[in-house]
């Protein structure tokens, strides 16, 4: 899924939509998708001059934008254009290493239980292999 596809599903735009591509994904199951860091990414202007350094909210954001997207997919059931989704619940966040300029962000989700409209998701997102962040998401949907 290119990003074309992406903002069909998602109502984010630049500079808050945190996925460029989606490279593996099971409708209700998991997803693997990227974002590639960039040194012109606007936040890198305040975080930090100097040493810019991808805040560890921005990566959590990245996770629930694939897990809206892996919730998402797929649903012919449903309106996406006028879909919009909410935190609900954000735990166990854990930030590992920093992500800096150049780093390619791969995000792996995975749902761990729905109930009704209430997703709750386990999320991972690794640089080269390492782990530089990780958390349990929990987000529901407005029409």
């Amino acid at each position: 899924m290119n990003v074309n596809e992406i903002m069909k599903l998602l109502p984010h735009r630049y500079p808050f939509l945190l996925v460029d591509r989606v490279l593996e994904i099971e409708p209700q199951k998991r997803i693997v998708a990227y974002k590639n860091i960039t040194f012109n990414e606007d936040v890198f202007n305040g975080h930090f001059p100097g040493a810019p350094i991808f805040p560890g909210v921005m990566i959590v954001e990245a996770l629930a934008q694939a897990a809206a997207l892996m919730a998402s997919y797929g649903r012919e059931d449903i309106d996406t254009t006028n879909r919009v989704y909410y935190f609900t619940g954000i735990d166990k966040a854990r930030f590992k290493r920093p992500v800096e300029p150049g780093d390619q962000l791969i995000f792996e989700v995975e749902l761990l239980r729905k109930i009704k409209n209430m997703y709750k998701c386990q999320g991972v997102a690794t640089v080269d292999g390492k782990v530089a962040a990780t958390a349990q998401m929990m987000f529901t949907f407005k029409d």
